[in-house]
Formats: C-alpha cells, sequence, structure tokens
C-alpha cells in the first residue's frame, strides 16, 4: 500500500479500526487537521492551512485552529497535513449498468455506432443480475475516484426486477446514488415504466436514505419513438412522484425545438436537467437560462463520440446565465474519472476562445491589409475558463444540477459530509503551489487518498473498503461473457 508514496496519517491501522467501530455513530466527530480546505463555499472560500470537523453524517465546522476553539473535543483526531480536502465530485450522468462492457468501442465512430453496438446488441440481453454488476461496479469505480455522487441514468429498466438490481447495486455501493428510471431504445421488455418508478420510490425509501430517484427521458421520438420522449405526460408522473427530471440526447434543432415546445407548456425550470446540449439554437439557450433549467456537459463524450458539433456547450451554457454540471456518460467508450472530464473541458474551452479571438484578428487583417493594425483592433483577450470554474463544474454546480445543492457540492457547515482527502505532496503534486490548480490539473485517482460518504470512510488511505475484489473481477468477467455469447447468439453472430 503506498509503495511509492509517503504515508499519511491514515495508514496507522487503529485509526481505520476505530472509525469502523464508530460508523453509522451520529455522535461520532473526526476531525481533520493542518490541510488546506478548499470549500468550494463562497462565503467561506479556501483555507491555506485550516481544519474541518465531521459530526456524524453532516460537516460540523471549517476554520483555523478548530481545537484552540474547543469545537473538537472527544473528535478521531486526523493529521491532513500535506493533503487538500475538497467537497466529492458529483457525476450528474452516467449509464452505469454498463459497467462491465467498460471500453468495448473506445474508437467509437459516432452516435450511431455507440446506439447500434450497445443499446440495440447488447442491452436486450441483459439479466437483472448483469444490470447489479454493471452498476455496481461503475458505482465502485466513481467512489474510488473521488466521485461521491452519480447520477445514474438506468435506460435498461426491462422488468421490475431489472430495476431493483440497478438501485440494490447503488445501496450496497455506498456511493450518494440517484437512480433516474428509464425504459430501453430497444428490445423486449415489460412496459412498466414509468408507472414503476412509484414502487421503486415506496420501496428504496425516497429520498430517506443516500439513494433518491428522478424520472429519466429523451428529448425527443427520433431514437426509439415518442414513449420515451419528455413532454406533459412524463413532467405530470414526475410532479406526482415529487421527483426531479433527466433528459438525455438534447441536442441540435429537433432538440431545439422540443426546448420551446416545453417553454410554451411550463415545464421548464429547476427540477429539470438537460444532458449536452450541443448545437442548440439561441432561442432554445434563451428559454433554458430564463427559466432556470439545469445543464449537465459530458466534455469527453460529446467530443469523443462527436454530438452534434462536437463541442462541449460550456460558453453557451454561460453566455444563457447557466453554470453546468458535470458527466461521464458511457465507460464502454471512455475513461470514468472526473479529472478527465475537469481537463477535457478546460482544455477544449479554452482552445475555443483563443481560436475564436485569431480568427477575429484574421478577419481584421485581411480587410485592413495590415497585420498590426488588426491585432489592436481585435476585441480583446480569449475570455477563458479557469481551473475554479471547472471544479466548481465538478462539485458545487454538480449538487445543483441533481437536485442536491442545498445537501451537497460544498464544504459548508451543515450539508452532508462528502469529503476527498486528496494528497498533495506525492511525485506528481509536489510542491503544492496553486490549491485548485493542483487538484484539477494535477491529481488524480492514485491521490485519492481518504472518501468519505455522509460522514462515513469508503476510502481509506488509498484503498477501498469493503470490496472483495477477487470475487468483483470474477464476477464483471462472468457477466460479460454472458452478455457476449447471448447477444451473438442473438443475431447468429458466430464470431
Amino acid at each position: 500500500m503506498h509503495a511509492f508514496h509517503r504515508p499519511t496519517d491514515t495508514a496507522r491501522p487503529e485509526l481505520l479500526d476505530l472509525l469502523r467501530r464508530t460508523d453509522g455513530d451520529p455522535g461520532r466527530r473526526i476531525l481533520f487537521t493542518g490541510a488546506t480546505v478548499v470549500t468550494m463555499d463562497p462565503a467561506l472560500g479556501t483555507l491555506a492551512t485550516g481544519d474541518l470537523l465531521v459530526a456524524g453524517s453532516t460537516v460540523a465546522a471549517v476554520g483555523t485552529d478548530l481545537r484552540a476553539r474547543g469545537d473538537a473535543a472527544g473528535a478521531v483526531v486526523v493529521d491532513a497535513s500535506g493533503t487538500i480536502l475538497v467537497p466529492g465530485f458529483v457525476d450528474t450522468h452516467r449509464h452505469a449498468w454498463q459497467g462491465q462492457l467498460r471500453r468495448i468501442i473506445p474508437d467509437v465512430d459516432d452516435l450511431a455506432g455507440y446506439v447500434g453496438a450497445t443499446l440495440a446488441r447488447y442491452a436486450p440481453v441483459y439479466r437483472p443480475e448483469d444490470m447489479y454488476t454493471g452498476t455496481r461496479l461503475a458505482a465502485l469505480g466513481a467512489v474510488d475516484a473521488g466521485i461521491t455522487t452519480m447520477l445514474d441514468f438506468s435506460h435498461n429498466s426491462r422488468t421490475a426486477a431489472h430495476s431493483d438490481a440497478a438501485v440494490q447495486a447503488l445501496v450496497d455501493s455506498g456511493i450518494r446514488g440517484i437512480h433516474a428510471a428509464m425504459g430501453p431504445h430497444f428490445g423486449d421488455w415489460d412496459r412498466q415504466w414509468p408507472a414503476d418508478l412509484g414502487r421503486l420510490v415506496d420501496r428504496f425509501g425516497g429520498g430517506s436514505g443516500l439513494v433518491t430517484f428522478r424520472l429519466a427521458a429523451l428529448a425527443t421520438a427520433e431514437i426509439a419513438g415518442p414513449a420515451l420522449a419528455f413532454g406533459p405526460g412524463l413532467a405530470r408522473v414526475a410532479a406526482e412522484l415529487g421527483v426531479g427530471v433527466s433528459v438525455d440526447a438534447v441536442f441540435g434543432r429537433a432538440s431545439s425545438a422540443a426546448v420551446l415546445d416545453w417553454e410554451r407548456e411550463g415545464l421548464l425550470g429547476d427540477g429539470l436537467t438537460l444532458i449536452h446540449a450541443t448545437g442548440l439554437t439561441g432561442e432554445a439557450w434563451r428559454a433554458i437560462g430564463a427559466s432556470g433549467t439545469r445543464v449537465s456537459l459530458a466534455p469527453t463524450s460529446e467530443a469523443q463520440i462527436g454530438l452534434e458539433d462536437a463541442v462541449p456547450a460550456v460558453d453557451e451554457a454561460l453566455a444563457a446565465g447557466v453554470r453546468p454540471g458535470l458527466g461521464i456518460d458511457v465507460e464502454v467508450a471512455l475513461a470514468n474519472d472526473m479529472f478527465t472530464q475537469m481537463r477535457a473541458l478546460h482544455a477544449i474551452q479554452r482552445m475555443r476562445a483563443v481560436h475564436a479571438v485569431h480568427a477575429a484578428r484574421g478577419v481584421h487583417a485581411a480587410r485592413a491589409g495590415r497585420a498590426a493594425d488588426a491585432v489592436r483592433g481585435a476585441d480583446g483577450p480569449p475570455d477563458r475558463i479557469t481551473t475554479a470554474d471547472v471544479l466548481d463544474f465538478a462539485t458545487r454546480q454538480g449538487a445543483a444540477t441533481v437536485g442536491l445543492g442545498a445537501t451537497i457540492g460544498t464544504l459548508t457547515p451543515g450539508k452532508q459530509a462528502d469529503v476527498l482527502m486528496i494528497t498533495a505532496d506525492e511525485i506528481n503534486n509536489l510542491p503544492l503551489n496553486d490549491f485548485i490548480g493542483t487538484v484539477v490539473l494535477g491529481a488524480d485517482a492514485r491521490n485519492i487518498d481518504t472518501v468519505l460518504i455522509a460522514g462515513r470512510v469508503r476510502k481509506w488511505a488509498g484503498r477501498l473498503l469493503d470490496v472483495d475484489l477477487p470475487a468483483l473481477r470474477a464476477e464483471a468477467a462472468a457477466s460479460r461473457d454472458h452478455v457476449h455469447r447471448a447477444a451473438a447468439a442473438a443475431t447468429g453472430d458466430r464470431g
């Protein structure tokens, strides 16, 4: 463990033993001392050296010396020097059931290629146990990489048993999960959705635990027909259940027209999240911004799969007054961590900003005939986002995007203690200069030393807890092999 890294205080076995014995005790207190604390709360800011106190499931206090103030009496003390504490990352959109099919199409050509390979070929042969395996694997991989909240856009709910398995996988993983239920695109299914969503809410307790629920839908009928397309009927189901709605495949002129329809029907608003939002018209963005509708970007998905114009719509969102959340989307073709999403968006937007100014200067140069005059006549410096912006998208805005802005997303006293401890003095991060820049551009999953979700330890000293890795390997491989065999048999593929 940590063979090539400086051991942190979490390497002390007695600490973990004490915390495990008191896990779930609402009176248990943990004090992290001497860390850089990046709260992501605009009112609290960043403490270059500070303390964080966790009481039960919540953040109790943030300050420069909590022991001196007497706030931490009786707490389990963890020396967090050399680390950065940040809120857990929030993945606002992932199709988790595909976990055992990771990277089966790493060079997918386009959306049709993804739909044909995954939704048309493999999805119809999934059993409930395959739903469980894929979802749990995705959730555990998320926690290992510092994602403490994941919205699972579960669009393979062929039977009630398939849905139950997907939700149970979230529960068993220990992640803060949002099960967003939708019926399948293709193949046979029981047509129990969306009515079955009410049963799921009743069975699994609605919002009383770590797992909550949303209704999922598509923007238009283009891909899978009208039954899955968002509109007044599905909005009514969501309203009756008191859950939010996440809408996938929002791109292009057809989705733009749908957005304007939803505006006329009074369906836009804070409880609605639009996923991707690439290639939308200016009028659609006006409606989104004016209504407070949320947007989830999947930076690597939009760019790699080539959704509409393949450019993550961060500039369009910001211009409309929308600060987006970030999501992974599909592990069949993409990386599964938030560091990759932040870096991809940071690089793509800044490239796009510089390119726009460069192109404008070129136009001025062509008209003026003199390059020097053209540069002076251009519209000023590129309008670039920052590392602080993308970390905000991955935490605070992500929480708001999935309807949990009052619960998580910042290290604010009173909010749930979803906390990452990131090592800052290892070879890829030392010496520590810019705190947020180190989290966004320097760190990766190996630096996630500790993960708390609702105050409970899920990763400690760089190791996921309560995971039998050999058994998980065997389960994932067996499920993958079944899916491949069953899909080949169903299509008559002898290869």
